[in-house]
């Protein structure tokens, strides 16, 4: 937003009050903190800072050109039918759907696929407003029950509900403090188990969601339908490791109750499985008896290790055990130190996900360069049965139960916005059809082009990237370009639909492109573990290559390049805008971990301890604070290495209900750059702008209504518009 986008003026920013008498000692190294009081969300000073800050980014956003321009278009084409894969409970299907702009998708029924669903709940009519939203559901094995978690603001805090399916009826049962978990019904639907939190001693005044008190002490209970919650069955707790984190179903038989204890959000877990059918009057019996006897077959954090399927006492798992690509093996409970392997590592392609299937089979997902691959094989040796020809894209979902010879899977690409299809492997070559297909107003697909294209990081490493345009563009870099990275978790990007990037491509002649850098999933858990921990810094070299590449080969120019990414990819964004301010124009950063040395120290944050490492241990401290993006904030026309004058336009985004990543990440880096670049700089060359959105009565992104939806996107493309000066080709 230089001169040449109409803005001749620096803004005016609101003075934010810097205490210099905070500062932390670290292994030796003094490290001030002058925005410690940010932390703390509910007090005045804060509020009056986030006001000022929303007052000087409305400022901006009205000014923006294209704002109500791209308004327009992107809530017309966020208007078309959009559906699930249909899942089976009992004799019914169940499937969701959101007719357009509905604020969230509804719960359907139906008897059989040929006949109209019916609404069974509908999250559009527990709020005026579209705050509360469905965030986990599960119905009972003979679709007798419905239980469901709602969460309000966008918190990740739940309260689970139950409703009889027949007649829609609300229960009474009503469970409170629940956080990051599965609803696994018992097979004689008396009641479920779920994970909570221990309820917090200070409860006056919370506004569930802003709190920003650590999360410990992960719990695992049993309750009985229609019994307080003060009734329901401990089933585990374990006071000494605070911050693991339950995950507990049962399995396919009904008689298996499934553990998975995890150390954080990477995927490495123990294992451990309990035979209900052993226990006295199996759970009543159990009331005040401590922790459900759960045999440990896997007791360590060495590997992943995902129950796919038993038969009685022998269960198949897919697992990185030795093998960073997925295998898939077996062992007999009865033998716990004998495994035998099912299917072996591919020697390149990435084993993602199993389903059983048609009693003896499964569904095989590969993940081949970043696009997948869907094979039917022998769940009793993984013989090869059946390649199953799928477009090149994303499998989003696979809809599939072990009983049924039927399946369904949902796919989409960056140019087709979806299609359910449903396979049937009752014949000798299964049947194929589509069971749905969307279709988006506006949209032709024949006018865009996708590729793949590889491109040489820093330490000479391969790094794919996906890019997509209008076809026949001229690589003369005039064309604006939104760059998008995450990098973290072992996630994967592949080829996926979003109408927010049609409408760029289509009205702002932007490029996209997706860099599918090291930290993912897309390689498997080496290409994982080569951008964690002391490995971070590969990330931000990877994802510094791409954009070169963009210029390099014609795509854009700096100028016209926006750096784009959420959570983990808004680490990626603020590392970025550091260490290469030349490089880019724009930066849109969306909740991340802004800063690495306390993060920990809030809600779920210790969870991603074995991501990135932790400042009390000096070896990770030591690199922590080399990228730190709340820490490197510097000014470049001060720095000889960069020929930056300033720093690229940006926009820091944030919620105040994001209990996940607390919006203190994002308020102190913004505070930190706008004192080092504006306000103590006397005639600072910081012209481009740097504000913040702080959105109210919204969380981490899970559950966020369309409208919610939409206002993000037409902010922060708008700023970029303004930013890059891209004026529109219609």
């Amino acid at each position: 937003m230089g001169s040449e986008c109409g803005v001749c003026e620096p803004l005016r920013y609101p003075v934010a009050r810097r205490d210099e008498f905070v500062v932390d000692n670290y292994h030796g190294v003094a490290i001030s903190d002058p925005y410690r009081w940010l932390e703390d969300p509910g007090s005045d000073e804060v509020k009056w800072f986030v006001e000022k800050q929303m007052k000087v980014t409305e400022s901006v956003l009205s000014n923006c050109n294209s704002r109500e321009k791209l308004r327009a278009s992107i809530t017309e084409s966020f208007d078309f039918p959009r559906y699930g894969c249909p899942f089976r409970r009992g004799n019914k299907y169940f499937y969701f759907h959101n007719p357009g702009l509905c604020p969230h998708r509804v719960l359907y029924m139906q008897d059989s696929l040929d006949e109209e669903g019916e609404v069974l709940l509908d999250p559009n009519q527990l709020s005026e407003d579209g705050t509360v939203a469905l965030r986990a559901y599960e119905i009972s094995h003979d679709a007798k029950y419905l239980a469901y978690g709602l969460s309000s603001s966008g918190s990740d805090w739940l309260t689970i509900q139950v409703m009889r399916v027949d007649n829609k009826t609300i229960e009474p049962d009503k469970l409170s403090w629940v956080k990051f978990t599965w609803i696994s019904w018992t097979h004689d639907t008396k009641g479920f188990f779920y994970c909570r939190y221990p309820a917090s001693k200070d409860t006056k005044n919370m506004d569930a969601g802003t709190e920003v008190n650590v999360n410990h002490n992960h719990q695992l209970y049993y309750h009985f339908l229609g019994t307080k919650q003060s009734e329901d069955i401990l089933c585990w707790d374990n006071l000494e490791n605070p911050t693991h984190i339950l995950e507990a179903r049962l399995a396919y038989d009904g008689k298996y109750l499934l553990m998975n204890i995890c150390q954080g959000a990477v995927p490495l877990n123990k294992f451990y499985c309990c035979n209900l059918s052993t226990l006295p009057n199996v759970l009543e019996g159990h009331r005040g008896k401590g922790n459900l006897p759960f045999v440990k077959l896997v007791d360590n954090f060495k590997a992943r290790y995902e129950a796919l399927a038993n038969d009685d006492t022998l269960f198949t798992f897919l697992t990185n055990k030795d093998a960073p690509r997925n295998k898939v093996i077996r062992v007999d409970l009865k033998k716990p130190d004998i495994w035998i392997e099912v299917l072996q590592e591919s020697d390149i392609d990435i084993i993602e996900s199993v389903l059983p299937i048609n009693g003896n089979e499964m569904i095989v997902s590969y993940l081949s360069d970043c696009k997948h691959v869907l094979q039917i094989r022998s769940l009793e040796n993984g013989n090869l049965i059946h390649k199953l020809p799928i477009d090149i894209g994303s499998i989003d979902y696979i809809s599939a139960r072990r009983q049924d010879n039927m399946f369904f899977v949902k796919l989409s690409s960056f140019i087709n916005p979806g299609v359910i299809y449903q396979y049937d492997l009752t014949p000798t070559v299964p049947n194929t059809k589509v069971l749905r297909e969307y279709v988006v107003p506006g949209f032709n697909q024949a006018d865009y082009h996708a590729s793949q294209v590889f491109v040489n990081s820093k330490d000479g490493t391969r790094v794919p990237a996906f890019i997509v345009a209008r076809k026949g563009i001229e690589l003369d870099g005039s064309h604006p370009c939104l760059l998008y990275g995450y990098g973290g978790y072992g996630a994967s990007l592949t080829p996926s639909f979003d109408v927010t990037r049609v409408v760029l491509a289509r009205h702002l002649g932007v490029v996209f492109c997706v860099a599918n850098i090291r930290g993912g999933g897309e390689y498997g858990e080496e290409w994982h573990r080569a951008g964690s921990l002391e490995n971070k810094q590969n990330c931000f070299d990877d994802f510094i290559s791409v954009a070169e590449y963009l210029v390099s080969e014609g795509y854009t120019n700096p100028s016209k390049l926006c750096i784009e990414g959420g959570s983990n990819g808004g680490i990626l964004v603020g590392a970025c805008i550091n260490q290469r301010p030349d490089l880019f124009g724009c930066a849109l950063a969306h909740a991340g971990v802004m800063d690495l040395l306390r993060y920990h120290k809030f809600t779920i944050g210790h969870a991603w301890v074995p991501e990135f490492g932790c400042s009390d241990n000096e070896h990770d401290f030591r690199y922590l604070i080399r990228y730190s993006p709340l820490h490197n904030v510097k000014r470049p026309w001060e720095d000889s290495s960069t020929k930056a004058t300033q720093y690229p336009s940006c926009m820091l985004l944030t919620a105040d209900h994001d209990d996940r990543v607390v919006p203190l990440h994002t308020l102190k880096l913004l505070a930190t750059m706008q004192h080092e670049l504006c306000t103590s700089v006397k005639n600072s060359p910081q012209i481009n702008p740097i504000i913040g959105r702080i959105i109210r009565k919204s969380g981490h992104g899970c559950g966020s209504s369309t409208q919610v939806m939409i206002d993000k996107s037409v902010d922060c493309y708008s700023f970029m518009a303004q930013a890059l000066g891209a004026s529109g080709i219609d």
